[in-house]
């Protein structure tokens, strides 16, 4: 990697916070403390752009340091063809131009499923993971990640597979989980049908497991009869900023 690539920065946009920080490229860690702003309400791209230039004008970075951006939504060539937690006008918009403008940076735009998974691969836990790797996320829904060999399969929205005449993550998501009061126990077997399902359509090398139950994962995961090894993701937190630097520095050389 050249020194000019040896930085990137990275923005994770929620519905209810903006986080950013500058990303050290060869470790995958923060190279400066994250800040965070509150989403503005409505989060409409004109606010949205005032916060992400206010956020990446706190931070002295070089200029031609790639921005990579998060966003909830179903992202083609950084235009949004949905919106989760956020104003749906977001949907036909060129998100990657409304960040260009507002940062001056040149910025590529990722599902924020898409940049979590790919942290995972660049930094964590499928590191060094040739073949197939699916990162999944278990949190309120199911978000995934596919990723091959190094290289993102962007959009691969599996949390909504239909199993068994259900949308999967409405019957084995966390927070089905604890809506239901659901022991680890009796969550397990909704996880083994779910995860059986991918390991038959896919055949895939690693799963990966995110969210925040992932910090309980020795309650669950050896619940779980598979033949494919199945680990916790080890970024947690930072998995969303940190992968989208790296897509964003990757897209840049």
């Amino acid at each position: 990697m050249s020194k000019k690539q040896s930085l990137a920065f990275g923005i994770d946009i929620g519905g209810s916070g903006i986080k950013g920080a500058p990303v050290n490229l060869h470790s995958g860690e923060f190279a400066k403390d994250r800040l965070r702003i509150e989403t503005p309400q409505p989060s409409t791209p004109e606010a949205v752009a005032r916060v992400l230039g206010e956020l990446v004008g706190s931070f002295d970075l070089p200029r031609n340091a790639p921005i990579g951006l998060t966003f909830p939504a179903i992202i083609k060539r950084g235009v949004a063809y949905s919106a989760a937690n956020v104003d749906k006008s977001w949907i036909g918009t060129d998100v990657a131009e409304v960040a260009r403008e507002a940062t001056g940076h040149p910025t590529l735009v990722a599902n924020d499923a898409d940049a979590a998974g790919f942290a995972e691969v660049a930094y964590g836990a499928a590191k060094d993971v040739k073949g197939l790797v699916l990162v999944v996320t278990l949190g309120t829904g199911i978000g995934t990640a596919m990723i091959y060999d190094g290289v993102l399969v962007p959009n691969a929205e599996l949390g909504h597979l239909e199993i068994d005449g259900h949308d999967a993550e409405t019957q084995a998501s966390s927070g089905v989980r604890e809506r239901e009061g659901w022991t680890f126990e009796e969550w397990a077997p909704r996880l083994q049908r779910y995860f059986s399902h991918l390991e038959f359509l896919f055949s895939p090398d690693l799963f990966v497991v995110g969210g925040g139950v992932s910090k309980k994962h020795s309650q669950f995961l050896p619940l779980l009869d598979l033949q494919t090894p199945i680990v916790p993701a080890k970024l947690r937190n930072a998995a969303g900023i940190v992968g989208a630097a790296a897509l964003a520095a990757r897209s840049a050389s």
